[in-house]
């Protein structure tokens, strides 16, 4: 009888840690199909044919951002507590690999890496740091290859990546529908004048003696060689083009299961950025302001404690780079150029970015 009342109360134990300790489970939301409308434009021509063959001086091959190493001090504190609890074990038992569920696909210089650090916070998520590159360079390998990569979830926890080129490469819509029709997709998007020479800075700053940014943003640089053309064929002005590689992914999925967030609100208003990530991930608002305080000297939201205690974690040495000095008619040439990209853009989000 004492074995009996002995077995009976550990297992009244065990059910009780594991329903105060278990994931809310996320919501599905439902979406609707937009139709992909085709546009016309003074450089489409140009355009379409520079897609197929990007002049990329930018190579992310070994970009520091894929890494994802700047944010870890904060999640490991996290994971060091949760490796206290008694029922530990259990959860390791209980933790599968899964595929991802969500995934941000772009855009490169966007805040896609300050995105996913926000929300790694939020205990429903799990997330891989480093950039897999699963759907653009490694689809070879299979899923099984691709699954491996990600993180143990428990039941009721959402597994996320991101890899900011997959938005711009033709090929990815494809793959990922195949993988699920169901992932959901964020794209982060920024001014296009801003990002390209956010790209270039970046690219500079590991070859400096790469020519300037107005001899590879326009065709004819050079003084008297008439109007400044510009070059949609460098990777670097053509990741901008966001109407143009949105159609690709509207063929595959429907408009309702991608979430465009603004990177310049995700700077200057990260908790209401947030909110809306979250409702779209069917998760709850557990990130909010508290989770944020705004870095000066960087000119970026780093995350804290909310309860205030602890110094906060920034974003690396390799994020808030000074932006060169662009003449002003360089910049007011690729506004020119990007205008009626960005009005279309609007119109197929349903969102005015006020880029122009």
């Amino acid at each position: 009888m004492c074995i009996m009342l002995s077995l009976w109360v550990y297992m009244i134990y065990c059910c009780v840690g594991y329903c105060t300790t278990i994931p809310t489970p996320s919501l599905s939301a439902s979406t609707t199909r937009s139709e992909v409308s085709e546009g016309d434009g003074e450089f489409d021509n140009q355009l379409d044919s520079s897609l197929g063959a990007s002049r990329d001086l930018l190579n992310n091959e070994n970009e520091l951002d894929s890494r994802g190493d700047d944010w870890d001090e904060t999640r490991g504190e996290a994971k060091a507590s949760q490796g206290d609890n008694a029922m530990s074990g259990f959860f390791n038992e209980s933790e599968t690999k899964k595929l991802p569920g969500a995934i941000i696909i772009g855009v490169k210089k966007g805040g896609t890496r300050a995105l996913l650090e926000f929300l790694r916070v939020h205990p429903d998520i799990r997330a891989v740091g480093a950039e897999p590159h699963f759907f653009d360079r490694n689809y070879d390998k299979g899923l099984e290859w691709y699954r491996d990569l990600m993180p143990k979830t428990l039941e009721g926890q959402l597994t996320m990546e991101k890899t900011p080129s997959y938005f711009v490469t033709k090929e990815v819509p494809s793959r990922i529908h195949t993988m699920s029709k169901h992932t959901k997709l964020i794209v982060v998007v920024r001014d296009p004048v801003t990002r390209a020479i956010s790209d270039y800075t970046q690219t500079r700053s590991k070859k400096p003696d790469i020519p300037s940014f107005e001899s590879l943003a326009f065709r004819n640089a050079t003084a008297g060689a008439g109007p400044a053309v510009v070059d949609a064929a460098w990777s670097a002005v053509q990741i901008g083009v966001y109407a143009k590689h949105l159609e690709h992914w509207l063929r595959y999925f429907p408009a309702g299961q991608l979430l465009f967030v603004s990177g310049e609100r995700l700077i200057s208003d990260p908790s209401g950025e947030m909110a809306r990530v979250q409702d779209f991930l069917g998760l709850r608002r557990v990130v909010d302001e508290r989770h944020f305080h705004f870095d000066v000297a960087k000119g970026f939201p780093c995350l804290k404690r909310p309860e205030g205690n602890g110094k906060p974690h920034c974003l690396g040495k390799t994020k808030g780079r000074t932006h060169p000095n662009v003449a002003g008619h360089v910049v007011q040439r690729l506004r020119e150029f990007y205008r009626p990209y960005n009005n279309k853009f609007y119109q197929m989000t349903g969102h005015d970015f006020g880029w122009d």
